[in-house]
């Protein structure tokens, strides 16, 4: 799945800012450097999970509460992408690792659509510290610490260091971000690198 991250920018057009004609003033944060970490910070967290698929994504630093759908890959190898129909939906890799388990587990999903600001607008507002938590279908929740938030441009994506294995529980929460042009969208991706520290 080393594709997902060239193939969700083109998926991630930009449609709504591109509308507003207000691209600069209506523009989702993006991280700052110094919220760039080491990607094996934050120590060894706690001993993995079980597997179970994940139910829900929540980021109550910045107000995110949404449910996950499952999903697949193109027949070019691409990670699919959630659809547009629900601003308030994200989407998981579920023929990769499932949330909480030992590994590197992938959560996509849109920063904005045609009708406005989608689940993941303010992805980049996450900070080093914040919390994400993953309920799953075992009935435990997975809740894991960020130890990085960082913006990649789609020529420079780092796939081994964002997709690649991990011995403890990881995970990955991505949506489109960095440079962003009215005629091609945006031209990168903001990743949020976070790792299991407890269960509910």
């Amino acid at each position: 799945m080393w594709r997902v991250g060239v193939l969700l920018v083109a998926g991630c057009v930009g449609v709504w800012l591109v509308g507003s004609g207000s691209a600069e003033e209506v523009r989702p944060p993006q991280p700052s450097p110094a919220e760039a970490a080491d990607i094996a910070a934050g120590g060894a967290g706690i001993a993995p999970l079980t597997g179970s698929p994940p139910t829900r994504i929540r980021i109550p630093s910045i107000g995110v509460d949404a449910p996950l759908t499952g999903l697949g890959l193109e027949r070019d190898g691409s990670l699919q992408v959630p659809p547009t129909d629900d601003r308030n939906l994200a989407g998981w890799y579920r023929d990769g690792t499932t949330p909480g388990a030992a590994g590197t587990a992938i959560v996509v999903g849109h920063v904005d659509r045609a009708a406005g600001p989608a689940v993941f607008y303010r992805l980049g507002a996450v900070r080093r510290g914040a919390t994400v938590e993953v309920p799953r279908a075992d009935g435990r929740t997975a809740v894991f610490t960020v130890h990085a938030v960082e913006v990649y441009d789609a020529d420079a994506f780092p796939d081994e260091r964002v997709y690649g294995p991990a011995r403890r529980a990881e995970l990955r929460v991505i949506t489109c971000g960095g440079r962003f042009s009215p005629g091609s969208g945006y031209r990168g991706n903001v990743v949020v690198f976070a790792h299991l520290t407890g269960t509910r």
